[in-house]
């Protein structure tokens, strides 16, 4: 089983106490996939989604100057259905990832920077550092009740290493969220792996809801064990078994708050998936799969997505792109060139659009997953030809539990910093931070 976060943070203290309390049952604790809510007061979830090598941008933003009468561009055709949560952005930039003294290493600086603004330390070695990103300042609140603080995922090898772009480390490619300045966060693409995280080695999800039942009678039978114990204790040993009994209580609640979750909305039937898919299309599916089902479960509120990796040469010959999407990111213009870079925007953008039909399919409270959730597809760059953070596409989709408002084309002056953005989602799950990068503060009429 792996264990996704401490539960019993005072385990090894007590351990000293005696072995009749079996504490080595308690590793087998996870804690709970839901906490509660009501209709009142929905349970607010983030999801960022990220495209690499840019997008051909006239064939993204729409044209005009804003408003709810905007035409439906070639690349956000695939989110029609979902018009009326769907709010398009123009105008933002990342200014602050642009280096005036480097010409290469633009795909790790772009990437790196996408969600914190930050200019990042150019290293091939261990000492990298950038800044934390705006998906963690949200986990920092909205992963306090649940299992996974977080979950990033990518549809791309996660083991590359060294040198991967003019100086700069793989770990500036591999990350799009960062914990800290100097932390990044490894991206999982086996969905097994994924899975097992989620809800331990137990096969099936029902299974796995069984083994929290047995795990509850478990912590009943430890329960009782500590409260005979503690008649025995001195003042101080007492105080830190009462604070250990609190923590087993709140595992308890969170169990309890699964299996009541569960039987409102009862969970789809998912083996555990075998590994990684030979299909990319496959493979994407169910890693948005598995994200439908953290959501849905309570697992996570905050998730982080890579349709694949900056600088990705991969091939689409399925949808008719059997060249590199790098190298035809790098249209100049040629019309064969834009044709198939816009295909492969298309087809991401039709993947994510699967993802939020079923967000939007998948009862929550009083509405959907949907109405519930905000979810950002983007780059880190503006048009891949130019490598230029600027202008960059920006597509948010869903209801923010009543804190976002679809069917809008916002047009914002050219260069207005990305991390208003930023900023302005976060206020909208009530974190509150004054300032990232070089952000001038939130969007209006966002």
């Amino acid at each position: 089983m792996i264990i996704t976060k401490t539960s019993l943070p005072r385990r090894t203290v007590l351990r000293g106490l005696g072995a009749t309390l079996a504490f080595p049952l308690l590793d087998a604790m996870v804690p709970a996939l839901a906490s509660a809510q009501t209709a009142a007061t929905p349970v607010r979830r983030l999801g960022f989604f990220y495209g690499p090598n840019g997008m051909f941008l006239p064939n993204f933003h729409p044209a005009g100057g804003g408003g709810s009468h905007f035409a439906m561009t070639p690349i956000l055709e695939p989110l029609a259905p979902f018009r009326d949560q769907l709010t398009v952005v123009s105008g933002l930039s990342n200014r602050g990832v642009v280096s005036p003294n480097e010409g290469g290493g633009v795909h790790s600086r772009a990437h790196a920077g996408w969600l914190n603004g930050v200019l990042p330390y150019k290293t091939e070695g261990a000492d990298l550092r950038a800044g934390k990103t705006v998906d963690q300042y949200a986990a920092d609140r909205l992963g306090a009740d649940t299992s996974l603080r977080s979950l990033e995922l990518t549809a791309d090898s996660n083991f590359l290493v060294g040198n991967c772009e003019n100086g700069y480390a793989c770990a500036y490619l591999n990350s799009t969220s960062w914990r800290d300045d100097t932390t990044p966060l490894p991206h999982e693409r086996d969905p097994r792996v994924v899975f097992q995280r989620m809800f331990g080695d137990g096969g099936s999800v029902s299974a796995r809801l069984a083994d929290m039942r047995t795990e509850r009678s478990i912590l009943d039978a430890v329960t009782g064990r500590l409260g005979e114990l503690r008649q025995r204790l001195g003042a101080s040993d007492r105080h830190t078994v009462d604070d250990y009994l609190e923590t087993v209580r709140e595992v308890e609640r969170r169990i309890q708050r699964a299996e009541q979750t569960n039987a409102a909305t009862p969970l789809p039937s998912l083996e555990q998936p075998s590994g990684v898919p030979d299909s990319y299309d496959e493979h994407v599916k169910l890693l948005y799969d598995l994200l439908l089902l953290a959501y849905q479960a309570d697992v996570t509120r905050v998730s982080c997505t890579q349709m694949a990796r900056e600088q990705s040469g991969r091939t689409y010959p399925d949808i008719g792109v059997p060249e590199g999407h790098h190298t035809i990111s790098h249209h100049q213009m040629e019309p064969h060139n834009v044709e198939q870079y816009t295909k492969v925007n298309v087809y991401h953008l039709s993947l994510f659009a699967r993802f939020v039909e079923k967000m939007q399919a998948t009862p929550d409270g009083d509405g959907t997953l949907l109405d519930h959730s905000m979810l950002l597809y983007g780059c880190g760059m503006g048009d891949g030809d130019h490598h230029t953070p600027f202008d960059l596409p920006v597509a948010l989709v869903g209801g923010g539990a009543g804190h976002l408002a679809g069917n809008r084309h916002l047009k914002y002056p050219l260069h207005t910093p990305f991390m208003n953005l930023g900023l302005s989602l976060l206020e909208k799950v009530d974190v509150q931070v004054d300032q990232i990068a070089d952000s001038t503060g939130t969007l209006a009429d966002l």
